[in-house]
This record gives C-alpha cells, structure tokens and sequence, in this order.
C-alpha cells in the first residue's frame, strides 16, 4: 500500500499494515451486493473485505458471489452494529477505506463516518441526501481536513456524472485558453429504475423536511454545500420546474429529481478549488426530449411524474401507494432488467462573452444507472481513494468527487466501461 507522505510517520505505517485496502460496508443490501461483484471481478489481487449486521447474510453474498469468482469464497467478513460505536471503530480499524451503501444515510451514516474519522480512515459511500453532506460538513470537514481523512459522499450516479463530466469541461475550456460561464447538465435518453434505498431517501428527505424548517432552507438554497456561503454571488436559481423549450439546443427539457444534490456537489466543487471553474460559474440540470411534439408530451409526463412522486412522498394518504410502487430497501430488479438499462448526459459548456454553448461532454453508461453504473461507480471510487495518488491541496475533508478524485477516478471509469469525452461544438 502506497504510503501517505503528509502523514506522520506513525499512522502512515499504521495504515500500511492494516489487513484490508477497502471494507464494503452494507454487503448484505442489492446495491452493496452489485459493488461485491464488480470488485470481485474488476480487482483481483484487492485487500478487501464485506461488512454488516449479520453474518449468515454475508456468508450468503460471498457464497454467491463466488459461483463466478472462485477467490472470492476466501473474503474475509466483518459483523458490526451500527448502533454500537466500538464495533464500527473496530471495522474502521482494518480498513484503509470504507465504503457504504447503508442508506437512508442521514438515518445511518454519521457515528460510521465519525468512527472513520476516528481511526484515520478514508470513507465514500453513494448518498443523495443533501442534509446528510451538510451534515457532514458541519460536523467533520475541519478535522478531516486537519487529520488528512477524505470524507467522500455522492459517489454513485449522484453525483458523479454530473461532477466529474463538468471536471471534463473546465480542463477542456483551460487547454484552449478559455473560462467556462455555464455548464448545462441534460439527461437523455436513459433507462433505468429508482432503487429501493434511493427511494427510501426520497422519502426520508420529504420526512425530514416536513418536520425541520432549517431542511427545507437548506434545500431550497442552490449553495447549500458551499464551503463559503458569504463568497458565492448567487447566480443560480432553483431547480427548474415545469417544462421548457430550450432554443439554443432546439429541445423540451423537464425537472430531473436528483438536481437537488448534484448542482450543490458541483458548486461545492468549485468552492472548494477558490472557483477556479470561474466566480461567475453557473451551472443546471434538467432532463432533456426531441423539439417536436412528441417531445413535448414525453417531458410533460416526466415533469408532472416528479411533482406527483413528490406530492404522495409528503402526504400520508399517498404514501403507501408510492410505498407498492417502488422497491424497499435490499430489493431490486432482475439481472435482464439492470442489463436493459443506460444513460446518456449532455453536457453543454459556454465560454465567458459567448451566447452558445461551445463544448460538449458526453457521459454515458451501458447498463442501469442507479444500480449497475452506480455499483461501477462506487467500487472504482473505493478503489481510487485506496490506491491513486492523492491530490495536493484535497488531502483531507468533506469532499467532492472531483476535487477528492478528479482526472484518475475518470481514467477508472473509463476502463470500467463508462464514456467520458469532449468535443468542440460548431
């Protein structure tokens, strides 16, 4: 294991001599379950390690799992309780990184991420609870930025695609000289299912908000993650509601759900590099559809599916239908269902002084976003975070993706079969 020089010399031998390189914390759960076999079959040779409440569950998962990766029936297990502080700082204790798909995480994640921190242990997990990484940041940036502990959430289809693409394009704009003023994030075509705990925190966010007037400030704020709220000037509004005809691209664009969480991950982002992706960035998502009419009717659809879905998660009558019609937590969809799935995102960048956009990224994935691309995109995370170099200036703190990660967790996706390209547009 690659020592940390920033360290002392101590806990960075503490670290090296540490019997796992990765800890999969909530194995036992469908998402957990993916990530397990995509590191079974993407890094032979890992250090690694499955964790949870339950041991017969885990001997189940490695069990199957090892039907196709026969080394995996040697995975060591590790049972904690989530409730018990001692048992998650001796989990922390073996691993280099712990990676968490325990979700809600707002419910679930802080005395793991606390025990983390405890033990000098990086963590990243696949949240989209905007109050959890406040949380987060609140409770924990200053001393892991001290203790030089990344604390990485959103790494799943939250937020990364939406970050890292954007990464892509500011690198682009400084090759060519340029400052980029506006990025805009459009999803489509795509296919894919919400997943079980991805429900289950929609749900929790609608709860929480209902309850505590500070969640719905917080959630209406379009800087909610910024590390410096006095510094940022304001220049993005709320997420766009409705639909709209986008005439610069000639296409009917609609509400996208997960807008909450990744335009704050990708301002965080900015922030926590002094803006150097411009002080006057700006930056939306929305889903996009063809500029004819059947366009309009798809996009119709998708937006009043958004303000329905979040009408019955905050009205007790609606609630149990919504309840039938999405999955629970540690249930999914078949294998030739995840299969069926993709995504493409759009993501069109605008130069200071121009009126059109001038780069495009393209990020793209084969197979379910929310399952099988996040399960890709939360393993090459962990990976990255185990063995990829640190980047000067982000050892340590609540991070993003980008700032945490950047350009070689792109390289990883990339050989991990996902798209990430850019092109001059005319």
């Amino acid at each position: 294991s690659p020592r940390r020089p920033y360290l002392p010399a101590r806990m960075a031998h503490d670290l090296a001599s540490r019997p796992f390189d990765l800890l999969l914390w909530g194995a036992t759960g469908f998402t957990g379950r993916l990530v397990a076999e995509h590191l079974a079959r993407s890094a032979p040779g890992l250090r690694w390690a499955l964790g949870g409440r339950s041991k017969a569950k885990l001997e189940r998962v490695r069990a199957a799992i090892a039907e196709e990766h026969a080394a995996a029936r040697e995975l060591p297990l590790v049972v904690a309780d989530a409730d018990d502080p001692a048992s998650l700082a001796a989990l922390a204790a073996q691993t280099r990184v712990v990676l968490s798909t325990v979700g809600p995480f707002a419910v679930h994640g802080y005395p793991l991420v606390a025990a983390c921190l405890a033990q000098g242990t990086d963590y990243c997990d696949s949240t989209g609870e905007p109050h959890f990484v406040r949380g987060l940041i609140d409770r924990h940036h200053d001393e892991a930025r001290r203790a030089g502990v990344r604390i990485v959430p959103c790494c799943g289809f939250d937020s990364i695609p939406s970050d890292l693409g954007t990464l892509l394009l500011v690198e682009r704009a400084r090759r060519e000289g340029r400052t980029l003023e506006e990025v805009r994030f459009l999803l489509g075509p795509w296919r894919g299912l919400p997943s079980g705990g991805s429900a289950a925190s929609m749900i929790a966010i609608v709860d929480e908000a209902g309850r505590d007037p500070a969640v719905r400030r917080l959630l209406a704020d379009p800087y909610s993650l910024s590390p410096d709220r006095a510094h940022d000037l304001d220049l993005d509004g709320r997420e766009e509601m409705g639909v709209r005809f986008d005439r610069s691209l000639g296409i009917w664009t609609a509400p996208f759900v997960m807008a909450v969480i990744n335009t704050r991950v990708v301002r965080r982002s900015n922030a926590l590099t002094g803006h150097a992706y411009g002080k006057r960035f700006r930056y939306s998502e929305a889903l996009c559809y063809r500029g004819d009419a059947s366009g309009f009717a798809q996009a119709s659809i998708a937006a009043l599916g958004t303000v329905a879905s979040a009408a019955a998660a905050a009205t007790a009558v609606a609630r149990p239908l919504l309840n039938r019609l999405v999955p629970t937590p540690g249930e999914g969809p078949s294998r030739a269902r995840l299969d069926r799935g993709f995504f493409k995102a759009r993501l069109y960048g605008r130069f200071e002084g121009d009126r059109r956009p001038r780069l495009l990224a393209r990020v793209e994935g084969k197979q379910d976003p929310g399952y099988l691309e996040t399960a890709k995109m939360l393993g090459e995370s962990a990976l990255c975070l185990a063995h990829d170099p640190r980047r000067a200036g982000f050892e340590g703190g609540v991070l993003t993706p980008a700032t945490a990660m950047g350009a070689p967790l792109i390289e990883r996706l990339r050989r991990a079969g996902m798209t990430f390209a850019t092109e001059p547009l005319p």
